[in-house]
């Protein structure tokens, strides 16, 4: 990891936990995991709020105003609102990323939960995810929520990561895997 991330991952993981704790105490997790579902949608889909959180040519001020402004649209709980605010007063938005992977680590080990992370070559159905999330649940012995992405170049297959462990099965894997055989034989 580089000095970077780590720097940024241990930011987010202050405020997150911070955030965690006033949310546990106001019985208000539901409300939390909501806000981070809402918060990487909106990164997702706006290049203009993923430029205000990341570059450095807004002032604190602006950074502020417009998160704030921002929030307050998406119907955000006023704890999270006012710690963007007060994020981009110090600013540290640009970890909103890594603040939103450790809310929900903390939301989902408080809930017994583990995240699975999962790339096919097309995207699961409904059923196709259920069905790996039963599967993946009688493996770890936890529930297991499933972050399912599309990458075309796996071919077919899967890649499933839960914790530290990963599963290869994809196609492009194996056609690798082949080729390196090949060239040792050869």
């Amino acid at each position: 990891m580089s000095e970077t991330a780590s720097i940024s991952t241990g930011i987010a993981a202050r405020y997150a936990t911070a955030i965690f704790e006033l949310a546990k105490e106001e019985k208000a997790l539901a409300a939390i995991e909501t806000d981070v579902d809402a918060l990487e949608a909106a990164m997702a889909e706006s290049e203009d709020f993923r430029n205000l959180i990341a570059s450095p040519i807004y002032s604190r001020g602006d950074q502020q105003t417009a998160v704030t402004a921002i929030a307050g649209k998406m119907g955000l709980g006023a704890n999270l609102t006012n710690l963007l605010g007060l994020m981009a007063s110090k600013r540290r938005l640009f970890v909103l990323p890594h603040l939103n992977r450790a809310l929900r680590d903390l939301i989902a080990e408080e809930k017994g939960e583990v995240t699975a992370e999962v790339i096919s070559a097309k995207a699961l159905t409904k059923v196709q995810t259920d069905k790996l999330a039963k599967t993946l649940k009688a493996s770890v012995g936890k529930d297991v929520k499933v972050n399912a992405a599309v990458d075309e170049t796996l071919i077919g297959g899967l890649i499933v990561k839960v914790g530290s462990k990963m599963i290869d099965t994809s196609i492009a894997s194996k056609l690798s895997n082949l080729q390196n055989a090949m060239k040792e034989a050869g």
